[in-house]
């Protein structure tokens, strides 16, 4: 790994049009100004938004209302230990990171109106958009168009205690294959956004692992743009951290567009984890898989997971799925497991949704114990097992063994708490 330190940026960089939202998310909707937070700038008779798709974005603060926390977006976050990066004065600046040299990617430092930035997508919430204004300086990632498989890891561990902003673009070539991975470790109080597209025909796998400190605050919106015949594979894996809110959302435009998204994420005593997924197909014969798992354990453990699917107008011959899976380990965790699908054509492949949270499967413990595994080493199996079939689907052999191994480290952290029996009641299926 070779260290990057950025550039010192002399001039203040002003944002681009679509940056500051101007001729983008300024528009009535069912004839009102809509915010995806809840507010509004219209008479009380006006119609809220019914589609996800109709959502209102912008790059501009101040075009979003204060957060209370009951706004539906935000009603199960920690409001209190996030409001430091929804006010805005946030610090945009360029941050030092490492990366691996590699002749088939380029990591780079742009300013805020280059072409690439708002490609993908803006901001729905005022957490994004205070991140939007913010910034002084993109980190611009670039998977080429070779013959080998492209692997990058930017590793970022000095984000520092004070509020930060941080925004990342990541473009796969046409027909380029690769893997990027944002590996985030240390202390943080970082608000981010991440685009991503893939151009047609590429094979594109992003990566986001949340490995933060203990008093770690991040929140961040990914935005991918699929292209034709274009594959995406997105993967989040969430296990360090006191709040950790990681959103992203597909849009599969073109015609053959393909993404999977996958979660897996591990949360302790008085840790809050969140993901809302979306996907919209909203071109012919697109396909999209979401699967997100995770575990919790300890008093005040807390997950949230929101999945929206929009099977658009234009989206005839979709393939569509999503699902998560909750496993409770102890007393006194909560999961909020919220699936949602919404379909506007009859004419597709096929379309569905699940969600279960619940406790071990007596079977499997019975089948392990019944062969003389202890209980204790038993459950530790079965938690495994949940987990890595997420993680093995990333394909980056080096980073699924790290993961692993956190993972067994999270599990014999509270070894003492999982070979305790859980009330039965503690999950439900959905």
């Amino acid at each position: 790994m070779s260290s990057t330190i950025p550039p010192h940026i002399d001039q203040p960089i002003e944002p681009s049009a679509a940056a500051q939202g101007k001729d983008q998310g300024g528009t009535e909707q069912h004839g009102a100004r809509a915010h995806s937070d809840g507010g509004w700038d219209a008479p009380a008779s006006s119609v809220p938004v019914q589609t996800r798709s109709e959502r209102f974005s912008s790059g501009d603060l101040d075009a979003f209302p204060a957060v209370t926390g009951r706004e539906v977006n935000w009603k199960f976050a920690p409001i209190a230990k996030l409001r430091p990066l929804l006010d805005g004065g946030l610090d945009g600046s360029a941050y030092p990171f490492l990366a691996r040299e590699t002749d088939g990617a380029d990591v780079e430092w742009v300013r805020s109106d280059d072409p690439r930035v708002g490609s993908a997508g803006l901001p729905e919430d005022r957490a994004a958009a205070a991140a939007w204004s913010a910034r002084d300086a993109v980190l611009a990632v670039t998977v080429k168009a070779t013959d080998a498989h492209e692997s990058i890891t930017i590793t970022r561990s000095d984000f520092g205690t004070q509020p930060r902003a941080a925004h990342t673009v990541i473009t796969a070539e046409e027909h380029a294959q690769g893997i990027v991975v944002l590996d985030n470790r240390g202390s943080a109080l970082l608000s981010e956004n991440v685009e991503i597209v893939a151009r047609a025909g590429s094979r594109l796998t992003v990566v986001t692992v949340q490995d933060w400190d203990d008093d770690a605050v991040h929140v961040s919106t990914h935005f991918a743009e699929v292209g034709r015949d274009a594959f995406l594979k997105h993967v989040v894996v969430s296990l360090g951290g006191d709040v950790v809110r990681v959103n992203p959302s597909t849009h599969l435009g073109a015609q053959g567009a393909d993404t999977e998204m996958y979660g897996v994420y591990f949360a302790d005593a008085g840790q809050y984890i969140e993901q809302q997924v979306y996907v919209n197909h909203d071109a012919p014969n697109t396909r999209g898989r979401v699967n997100y798992k995770g575990a919790l354990q300890g008093e005040g453990a807390h997950t949230v997971w929101i999945g929206d699917v929009l099977i658009g107008r234009d989206g005839d011959g979709t393939d569509s799925y999503e699902q998560n899976r909750n496993l409770v380990l102890t007393d006194g965790t909560r999961a909020d497991s919220i699936p949602n699908l919404e379909i506007e054509t009859g004419n597709i492949e096929g379309a569905g949704h699940a969600s279960a949270t619940g406790r071990f499967d007596d079977e499997q413990l019975f089948y392990l114990q019944a062969r003389g595994i202890p209980e204790e080493e038993a459950r530790r199996l079965v938690v495994l097992g949940f987990l890595v079939e997420v993680i093995q689907k990333i394909g980056a052999p080096e980073l699924e063994e790290r993961l692993i191994a956190a993972v067994e480290q999270e599990l014999a952290e509270g070894r003492s708490v999982i070979a305790a029996p859980v009330d039965a009641n503690a999950g439900a299926d959905a």
